[in-house]
C-alpha cells in the first residue's frame, strides 16, 4: 500500500511497536477462539431441528441488530467507501458462510474445513503476486506448517472423496476468505481517514443479513425451537442462549477483533493465526460435546500452533535510515471513535 517503506512490516518496525503487536496477536487469538466457539452452540440448535442455513441467517441477522446503533453512527461510510461496506458484506460475512455450507452437502466436514483453510497460502499469494509486497520465507513456512497441521486436526484421510463442485466450493469459501483479511486492512495506513472498523463489520452484517436472506428463505424457519431446549453433551441448556451466544461472540466479538488485529498486524500473519481457529473449534467440542481427539488431532494442533508462532514472528524488521523520523503509529479509526 502507498506510503510504507516496508509494506511486509506491521508491528515490528518504528511504524508499529511491539506493544501495538502484540496487542494485534491478543485479538487475532481472541477472534480465532471467538469465531471456534460456533460450532460447539450451533450443532445442538441444529441436532434440535434448525436448519444449517437457518442457524447461519440468525447468526448473521442477530449481529447485524446489535451492530445497528454502530452502523447509524457511522452512516458517513455509505457516502465514503461503498464499495468496501459491500465487498465486506458479500465476500467476508455472505459469501464465506454460502459457500462453506454449500460445499458441506457435497463433501465431508473435514474436506470443507482443510480447503476453506487454505487462505492463508492464498493471502500469500495475493499479498506477493497481485500487491508485490515481500513475502518472508518464515511467513511461507508457517503457512505450509499450519495447513499440513490442519489436514490431521480435521482428519482429512477419513473421508476422502473426489466432487469437483463441492472442491470448487470449498475454493470459494477459501477466496471469500481471503476476501475477509484483505477488505480488513483496507484503510490501515490511512491515519484519521482510515475507514472504522466498526462501522465497516456493522454494514458487512447488514449487506450479508440481505444476501443470505435470499439463500437461507428464513420465513420457512421452525422458530418454535428456539423456545425449547437443546441437548448439550446431555445437558439442556435453553436454545436461545446458545443463540446468543453464536450472536454476541461467535459473530460480534469475533469480526470486531478479528478486523482490529488484522489492522494491527497484517493480512497473512493474521490468517495463518486464524488457522487456530480449527484447533480450537476441535478443542472445544472434546471439552463441550465430548467429542474424543484423536492422537493425530493432537500432534496436528501442536503442528499449527508451531506454523502459526513463526508466520507471527517473521516480519521483516523495517531497515534504519540515518536522519529518518519515525512513523506514529497507525490509528485504527477515526479521532474519537471506539478501537
Amino acid at each position: 500500500m502507498a506510503g510504507r517503506t516496508e509494506p511486509g512490516n506491521r508491528g515490528s518496525g518504528p511504524g508499529r511497536g511491539k506493544p501495538g503487536r502484540g496487542i494485534g496477536l491478543g485479538l487475532a487469538l481472541l477472534s480465532a477462539i471467538a469465531f471456534g466457539g460456533s460450532g460447539v452452540a450451533a450443532k445442538p440448535l441444529i441436532e434440535a431441528g434448525l436448519d444449517p442455513l437457518h442457524v447461519v441467517w440468525l447468526r448473521v441477522a442477530g449481529a447485524a441488530l446489535v451492530m445497528l446503533p454502530v452502523a447509524w453512527r457511522h452512516r458517513g461510510l455509505l457516502r465514503s467507501r461503498p464499495a468496501l461496506l459491500a465487498g465486506f458484506g458479500l465476500l467476508a460475512v455472505a459469501g464465506v458462510q454460502a459457500f462453506y455450507f454449500a460445499a458441506l452437502s457435497r463433501i465431508p466436514v473435514g474436506v470443507a474445513l482443510l480447503i476453506e483453510y487454505l487462505a492463508p497460502a492464498l493471502v500469500l499469494g495475493w499479498v506477493r503476486f497481485v500487491q508485490r509486497r515481500p513475502v518472508t520465507r518464515a511467513a511461507a513456512l508457517g503457512v505450509v506448517l499450519a495447513v499440513g497441521g490442519l489436514a490431521c486436526v480435521v482428519e482429512v484421510w477419513a473421508g476422502l472423496s473426489f466432487d469437483a463442485v463441492g472442491l470448487l466450493l470449498a475454493l470459494g469459501a477459501a477466496c471469500c476468505q481471503v476476501g475477509y483479511f484483505v477488505l480488513s486492512d483496507q484503510g490501515s495506513d490511512a491515519g484519521a481517514d482510515a475507514p472504522d472498523p466498526l462501522g465497516v463489520i456493522a454494514y458487512g452484517l447488514l449487506v450479508g443479513t440481505a444476501v443470505l436472506t435470499v439463500v437461507a428463505r428464513p420465513w420457512g424457519m421452525d422458530w418454535s425451537v428456539l423456545a425449547g431446549d437443546a441437548d448439550l453433551d446431555g445437558s439442556a441448556v435453553p436454545a436461545w442462549t446458545l443463540l446468543a451466544w453464536i450472536v454476541l461472540v461467535a459473530t460480534v466479538v469475533a469480526y470486531v477483533t478479528g478486523v482490529l488485529s488484522v489492522r494491527r498486524l497484517s493480512p497473512q500473519v493474521a490468517g495463518v493465526v486464524a488457522c487456530l481457529e480449527a484447533v480450537i473449534a476441535t478443542a472445544l467440542a472434546w471439552v463441550v460435546l465430548g467429542e474424543h481427539l484423536s492422537a493425530p488431532q493432537v500432534v496436528g494442533g501442536a503442528i499449527v500452533l508451531v506454523g502459526a508462532f513463526i508466520a507471527q514472528s517473521s516480519a521483516p524488521t523495517e531497515p534504519a535510515v540515518p536522519g529518518a523520523v519515525p512513523a506514529p503509529e497507525t490509528e485504527l479509526s477515526h479521532s474519537g471513535s471506539p478501537s
